[in-house]
């Protein structure tokens, strides 16, 4: 029973601090190797699946604690651009004006490299800065492996990316010339960023066979992360947040 009183108090302190439930960021690989029609389908993919039914209804089923939204471009260890700083989704107005900026965005030059380390760090920082929120989720979609620096796995085994969640949309095609495009590619692929990439409870990978495929998958990957439980509910908390830790560190310690 004290171990329940405690876990309450703290969940209690969240909601009351919070401003959201979710503050998620979206990383999206534009290294030189993604084709110019592949970019504009990522870029499509993201604002189709903003605007499907089922994700506007899950991202204003909590009203009071809505979700905060970023949205980045990455490639190399030095490049990165911010597409959309955080914002606070409060109603469909703001979700139809982050879908024109998508729409209308265009491509800077960008490194051939692929740095998958460095952009969980920039992403790390970003979350640092977001509004106070049940969780906090990185977001990251590519097509290849980690060829840059740092290197992914040596940050996950350092503890240098914070109490984030890390997951993945991998696009299993337009591969790196060391990977091929059979299921068995796409296979390795994932197996990749299950490995080495996605990061904190609950993390996943979700798959795209191919760009065309991309808004399917992104609404999927939306939809499975905006299935947040209200902390409140004792019966099966949905965060990994610093002070869920804490009320583990508690009943552990107890």
């Amino acid at each position: 029973m004290r171990i329940w009183l405690a876990l309450a108090v703290i969940f209690a302190a969240v909601q009351a601090q919070a401003n959201c439930r979710l503050a998620l960021a979206l990383a999206l690989e534009v290294s030189g190797s993604v084709a110019e029609k592949s970019y504009v389908l990522q870029m499509n993919g993201v604002a189709t699946a903003l605007a499907d039914p089922d994700v506007q209804n899950a991202l204003f089923a909590m009203p009071d604690v809505p979700v905060a939204l970023a949205i980045y471009e990455w490639s190399s260890s030095a490049y990165q651009r911010m597409i959309l700083e955080w914002t606070m989704l409060n109603g469909p107005a703001d979700l139809e004006a982050i879908r024109t900026t998508l729409l209308e965005w265009r491509r800077n030059p960008a490194p051939e490299a692929t740095g998958l380390g460095a952009s969980m760090l920039y992403g790390r920082d970003l979350l640092a800065r977001s509004p106070e929120c049940w969780q906090n989720t990185l977001d990251i979609s590519a097509d290849g492996k980690n060829n840059d620096w740092p290197v992914p796995e040596r940050l996950r085994r350092e503890g240098r990316l914070g109490t984030m969640t890390v997951n993945a949309l991998v696009i299993g095609e337009d591969f790196l010339s060391t990977l091929d495009q059979t299921p068995d590619g796409i296979a390795e692929l994932s197996a990749y960023f299950t490995a080495r990439i996605i990061y904190g409870p609950n993390a996943f990978v979700e798959i795209a066979t191919g760009y065309e495929d991309y808004a399917t998958a992104m609404t999927r990957k939306l939809l499975r992360e905006l299935a947040t439980l209200p902390l409140g509910s004792l019966d099966e908390p949905a965060s990994e947040s610093r002070n869920v830790r804490l009320a583990r560190q508690s009943r552990a310690s107890d």
